[in-house]
């Protein structure tokens, strides 16, 4: 794949023209950018490893609610369980709590906003972020790329 489309699809998938630059934070999982390249889609990549976002309402995950275990799409870690996931109506497959110690954060100031970033603990590849109006017990809603999961059925 050329950098010029590389540069539209996540303009496509964001609906911008910035792509965010890759976490350089210390990980489980040490691969070189080509590796990550060779291992995931195009989508993947741009939103694992670039932090972009794909489209609203294009993830079938979005609609899938049958009993299962949500995995990283980068590693396959355990992040979140069908019994956390809840339809937000925002478009994007949601999530009231993550598995214990499978998800990091970090501070997103990107778009003009403070947001707090949703990240794998083990890969540390992109997978969305964490807002405070979701569903009880936790108040949290973490909105996440679905292309960024993969599901495993029980």
């Amino acid at each position: 794949m050329t950098n010029s489309t590389r540069t539209y699809l996540s303009r496509y998938l964001t609906g911008t023209s910035r792509i965010m630059a890759t976490s350089n934070r210390e990980s489980e999982i040490n691969k070189k950018e080509e590796e990550w390249r060779e291992e995931l889609t195009p989508e993947q990549f741009c939103v694992l490893r670039q932090h972009a976002t794909e489209r609203p309402h294009t993830s079938p995950l979005n609609k899938q609610y049958a009993k299962g275990t949500y995995v990283c799409a980068g590693c396959g870690q355990p992040l979140f369980t069908s019994g956390t996931k809840f339809d937000s109506g925002t478009g994007w497959p949601s999530f009231f709590h993550p598995i214990e110690g499978a998800i990091g954060t970090t501070v997103d100031k990107s778009l003009f906003m403070t947001r707090v970033e949703v990240h794998c603990s083990r890969c540390k590849g992109h997978l969305g972020h964490v807002f405070d109006d979701g569903p009880a017990p936790t108040g949290k809603r973490y909105c996440i790329n679905g292309v960024s999961l993969k599901f495993i059925p029980d």
